[in-house]
């Protein structure tokens, strides 16, 4: 029977019938593979442009820490300045600079 539908397309002009049938399986598959990649591109895209975003709010956040950071630093060299570590330790601790003749220098 198969036969015969073979012999029937030969005689009915269709002499690739099933030469077109492999032809629309793989135009299909082609076009699976194109909608995959094309998908695929579209993700990818999305995914970038995510990431970008998030890398801008990352570079802002440490913009903002490096001004504080700057700040801080001011802030402890105003602190530790000789002159108000000197002026600190007389007013509270009742320190003062050693006379000279207090001060000893031991030999070796």
């Amino acid at each position: 029977m198969a036969a015969q539908g073979r012999n029937t397309a030969l005689k009915t002009g269709w002499p690739f019938a099933s030469c077109l049938r492999w032809r629309h399986i793989i135009l299909l598959v082609l076009i699976g593979v194109m909608l995959i990649s094309s998908l695929a591109s579209i993700a990818s895209t999305h995914m970038t442009r995510v990431q970008y975003a998030r890398f801008q709010e990352l570079e802002s956040e440490r913009d903002s820490l490096q001004t504080v950071w700057g700040r801080l630093l001011l802030e402890e060299s105003t602190w530790s300045a000789p002159a108000r570590v000197e002026d600190m330790a007389v007013k509270r601790l009742d320190m003062r600079v050693p006379d000279v003749d207090d001060v000893e220098v031991i030999r070796p």
